[in-house]
């Protein structure tokens, strides 16, 4: 009796293939995360940078309908009727930094890292910090001056606002680090405002007080 054998050919990856192949696939992940995590965070910044523009709008807009800014938010629960809206009087001192009363203002509520919260223990992650003078926490006119003198530097700390004008109203995203960056201290009222670097990613707008009484004017707000 003849017994035929049958002879099979397998194919496929051995080992070593699988190695070489993997190796190559992570090489070109290693070399796309970078770029894509670029993109991402120019994306966050333009976002961010759009969402502040409106907020500064918004901070124009809420002086002319009551004369006056908004004061800081000062609810801590999400779940409360008046959390995200400007109390009536500033229970957040305006010496201090507080958060910006987003939904008072019709604005976004966080920045573009920003996590909203849903509970009173949740951290503040991306909120927009928010500053005022506390002379224009209440009904103003032509004559209002400043009582807390703000002020805005560069990297390099040269100032961009002046002793003469100083902003009335700061707002500002703590960036990708989700830390304060500049040179902010409440005793000095100091704040910095440039492009991003390598130990600097905050992003800020601010009022002044003629681009607000400029605005009030032409609304027939003021004198």
């Amino acid at each position: 009796m003849i017994i035929l054998k049958e002879n099979r050919t397998f194919s496929g990856f051995t080992l070593v293939e699988m190695a070489i192949v993997l190796a190559v696939v992570a090489l070109l992940l290693g070399g796309l995360l970078p770029t894509i995590s670029s993109q991402m965070e120019q994306a966050q910044r333009k976002e961010t940078r759009s969402s502040l523009s409106e907020i500064q709008q918004a901070l124009l807009g809420y002086a002319i309908i009551y004369g006056q800014l908004p004061c800081p938010t000062s609810i801590t629960d999400p779940a409360d009727e008046d959390y995200g809206i400007s109390p009536d009087t500033c229970n957040v001192a305006p010496t201090t930094e507080g958060y910006l009363p987003w939904k008072t203002l019709g604005v976004s509520e966080v920045d573009g890292w920003g996590v909203k919260r849903n509970a009173e223990t949740d951290l503040w992650i991306g909120y927009w910090r928010y500053r005022l003078d506390r002379n224009f926490s209440t009904q103003f006119n032509l004559s209002t001056g400043f009582e807390d003198t703000l002020d805005i530097k560069d990297n390099a700390l040269n100032y961009i606002t002046t002793k003469t004008e100083p902003p009335v109203a700061i707002v500002f995203s703590t960036g990708k680090d989700l830390t304060e960056n500049g040179e902010n201290e409440v005793f000095n009222n100091t704040y910095q405002s440039d492009n991003p670097s390598t130990t600097f990613d905050d992003m800020l707008i601010w009022v002044s007080r003629p681009q607000l009484f400029n605005r009030m004017v032409s609304a027939g707000k003021l004198p």
